[in-house]
């Protein structure tokens, strides 16, 4: 009965130009079993802005099975309007309370979710809590809170497309502004940047903070004390940009996103989560520099969705591109044994591979083992096609799926471990098939299509023999920059739906 549920969520991007409302609320003394955790994000709202979401969310993927959500509006009834659609399971009303009875059928989406708009004439500065209590079989029954908010409305804007072309080496200027169109001074703002990968400035600034360097180095965001007054327009310091790798896939095209906040709607947005690693160069500034002043009210903006740009790069090149090659295994060892196998690919170059842009080559690394031998150990990046469930080094299947994010460079290899119990005697064959697509996900070749796969051979020894190992093998090699791209694309889940889609990625370096 769920089908809704992935229409909310767009819904809520179109309502408020992105998720910038899902910071976790006050849960109660009161929740359910410890292996069940929920949140529900506070919201600000203004006068004469848009409507806002709240959802109920689990933080776990155990399914709720039939549950019962009762909400308490009574502490904001006087100044918001609290709705829920009709479409949202058996809801009954009593005054300024809500009992749903649902059922959830699994899905790793929200349990509950509603809208909020001021009414007329609510008073800046008001707020209150909205009460949610879920009670569940075998769960319990466990109450949440969302913080509700009345902030003063503005209205930040800023150009919709920033186009920019470079070469390979050359350095890149992100002239970003904004502009404030409403009739109020805005006291503060935050520059957020989704980039492709390693689209970040130059510098690491004092005033940014980025997200880790193991995960993704594309995302930054910059705190301003600047105030900006009405018709006012400010610009990111020349510093700001990036330069395209001599060795980066060309040509080729690339896409960022760009957001700006009021203070108060960063502090509730979801992508601050993401975010922790704090800069140590000269702060970014914006010019002309205005005098800081002290926020004496929160506010909220009541248009996000012109404070948004997307940004396309366009990388001339002269048909930069590389060869990948298939490295197989060959293993030994007694029926019985348990031996490991490590497998891969070879970057010969020139271009870097790897998730890079609309044009980039991306490699998936299929893993077919002999019929003589069972998986025992996986590595954590490759995943049993066949499984309906992610589950990222599952052993005993006998075709994996393997991926490395990042971009590689000439010369580096990405290495998959595993560990293989020989079952049968003789000698036994297996194949590694290396597949290329962009990452738009279209079929892609590289320069040497015939080097794209290698065989698996495992010979028995004969006799029986011991052997072990369990658990879970990293990629090694000399990269230093992979992680799972499989295991890597749950952590876009508190960015949003729209910004793992409007992601694409290259990278910049100083």
């Amino acid at each position: 009965m769920h089908t809704h549920r992935a229409r909310r969520c767009l819904a809520g991007l179109a309502v408020t130009g992105m998720i910038v409302t899902a910071s976790v609320g006050t849960p109660a003394a009161a929740a359910p079993a410890a292996d069940v955790k929920l949140y529900a994000n506070n919201v600000i709202v203004a006068p004469d802005g848009p409507q806002k979401s709240v959802e109920l969310r689990p933080l776990t993927d155990r399914p709720f099975g039939n549950y019962t959500v009762r909400l308490d509006r009574r502490a904001v009834a006087a100044f918001a309007e609290v709705t829920v659609a009709s479409d949202w399971g058996d809801c009954t009303t009593q005054g300024e309370v809500i009992t749903c009875e649902m059922a959830d059928e699994g899905e790793p989406t929200s349990l509950f979710d509603l809208t909020v708009k001021a009414r007329a004439g609510a008073e800046i500065g008001q707020q209150g809590t909205l009460v949610f209590t879920l009670t569940a079989p075998d769960v319990g029954t466990g109450t949440y809170r969302s913080t509700v908010v009345v902030g003063e409305g503005v209205d930040l804007a800023t150009e919709r497309e920033l186009p920019l072309d470079g070469k390979l080496g050359e350095r890149v200027d992100v002239p970003l502004t904004v502009t404030n169109r409403g009739t109020k001074t805005v006291h503060g703002m935050v520059l957020y940047l989704s980039g492709s990968f390693g689209f970040t400035p130059s510098k690491r600034y004092k005033n940014c903070k980025y997200s880790s360097l193991i995960l993704d180095d594309s995302n930054v965001a910059c705190t301003f004390d600047n105030s900006l007054a009405p018709g006012e327009a400010v610009r990111v310091d020349s510093t700001f940009g990036g330069t395209i790798p001599a060795d980066a896939w060309a040509p080729n095209l690339h896409y960022s996103w760009v957001a700006w906040f009021t203070p108060a709607d960063w502090e509730r947005s979801s992508l601050i989560d993401s975010l922790g690693h704090q800069g140590t160069d000269a702060a970014l500034k914006l010019v002309p520099v205005g005098g800081a002043q002290a926020r004496a009210l929160d506010q909220t903006d009541t248009d996000p969705v012109n404070n948004e740009t997307g940004i396309t790069l366009t990388v001339a090149g002269d048909n930069n591109r590389a060869d990948v090659a298939a490295e197989g295994a060959t293993v030994t060892g007694a029926v019985g044994a348990t031996v490991p196998m490590t497998v891969g690919y070879l970057n010969n170059g020139p271009a870097r591979v790897g998730p890079s842009g609309q044009k980039a080559l991306t490699i998936n690394t299929m893993v077919t083992l002999p019929k003589g031998v069972t998986a025992v150990a996986v590595s954590n990046f490759c995943v049993d096609p066949s499984e309906k469930e992610w589950k990222p080094g599952k052993p005993g299947a006998r075709i994996y799926s393997c991926s490395a994010r990042g971009t590689i460079p000439r010369g580096e290899r990405v290495k998959f471990e595993f560990k293989l119990r020989i079952d049968r005697a003789g000698s036994q064959t297996g194949t590694v098939k290396l597949q290329g697509f962009t990452s738009g996900g279209s079929p892609a070749k590289d320069l040497d299509p015939a080097n794209d796969t290698a065989k698996i051979t495992v010979k028995s020894t004969g006799g029986t023999g011991g052997g072990g190992g369990g658990g879970t093998l990293p990629i090694t090699g000399a990269a230093t920059g992979l992680i799972a791209g499989l295991g890597g694309l749950l952590l876009a889940v508190g960015a949003g739906g729209y910004l793992l889609a409007r992601r694409r990625r290259t990278r910049f370096v100083a």
